[in-house]
């Protein structure tokens, strides 16, 4: 074998190990965000988070792909399987919709649902697009029908994250009941604590773009908790000494607060979902907290009402 296909062959048996780690991480309610195989920032701050909350004896080696391989056979590799296959159903293809361009054309919609079943399948998975691909080699992403069978990480989904209330006390280890969130302004991070000080998750976030438009630090509390939210709309420039035009969006996986809404007490703000989930992790929002939708459903199957919510640095 030559160098360069040694190289490859190499880099492809490091990232599939990656791989496997970003889905045990968040399983584990330790985001990296979108799973790509790919490891950076996001995956080593989730690593370390979980390590450093669930491991005796100091932080990770951050950066050694032996000593996360060695982490992974030891704390993970005896779990359920990693994937699952999926059959393509009637009904998927059915919810498609296009999303218009308009304000108005959007409002008329039925549901802001998922565009294609490419993005259906990797929201389903918690992957990038593009990490869909590689483990589906052989699909033609334009001509998807029912009956297809598409290979993604084995998550519990969505819809159960956002049926999880009220909580059933068998659920209790799975949906643990987070009693704090703090939000990091300087590391675009959510991280969800119990009774006792522990930490239970941690997710990347999108914070607002403008510093104007950042909260103050401090205390608030989450005050609504919403489950597939519509979204109201309101044009900039309205022309002045007129009646404000507004449009109600309809919900659904691309509505622009995504999934699931969960209300501050600052009024105007909230930590939401979004139909943009390669992009968290970044300033760029308006001013809200964005997750994506899975870890915006998961964070809302642990949290209600009055539970406390720290910005910090």
């Amino acid at each position: 074998m030559t160098a360069v296909l040694l190289a490859a062959s190499l880099a492809v048996f490091a990232q599939s190990k990656d791989l496997a780690l970003q889905i045990a991480l968040d399983r584990e309610g330790f985001s990296c965000n979108t799973i790509d195989g790919s490891w950076g920032e996001k995956s080593d701050r989730a690593f370390s988070r979980w390590f450093e909350s669930n491991v005796a004896g100091g932080t990770p080696r951050r950066g050694e792909p032996a000593f996360r391989s060695a982490c992974y056979r030891e704390y993970f590799a005896s779990g359920e399987p990693l994937f699952r296959f999926v059959r393509v159903t009637a009904s998927d293809i059915a919810s498609l919709a296009r999303i218009p361009a308009s304000a108005s054309d959007r409002s008329k919609l039925a549901s802001m649902g998922y565009e294609s079943v490419k993005e259906m399948m990797a929201e389903r998975g918690h992957l990038s697009q593009r990490a869909l691909e590689r483990l589906n080699p052989k699909v033609d992403w334009s001509r998807v029908k029912a009956g297809d069978v598409v290979k993604i990480p084995h998550f519990t989904s969505i819809e159960e994250y956002l049926a999880s209330w009220p909580r059933n006390p068998s659920d209790a280890t799975y949906f643990p009941e987070a009693a704090l969130v703090r939000i990091s302004l300087s590391r675009c991070e959510i991280t969800a604590w119990d009774s006792s000080g522990g930490l239970l998750a941690t997710f990347p976030c999108s914070i607002a773009q403008s510093k104007s438009k950042l909260p103050p630090k401090g205390a608030l509390r989450i005050v609504t908790t919403i489950a597939n939210p519509n979204y109201t709309y309101t044009p900039e420039g309205a022309p002045k000494n007129r009646p404000v035009r507004r449009y109600v969006w309809p919900a659904g996986p691309n509505c622009p607060v995504g999934v699931a809404w969960m209300g501050l007490d600052l009024p105007g703000y909230g930590i939401h979902g979004t139909p943009n989930p390669e992009t968290i992790g970044r300033p760029e929002s308006h001013g809200c907290f964005r997750l994506s939708n899975w870890n915006a459903a998961r964070l809302y199957s642990m949290v209600k009402p009055g539970v406390k919510v720290i910005v910090e640095n």
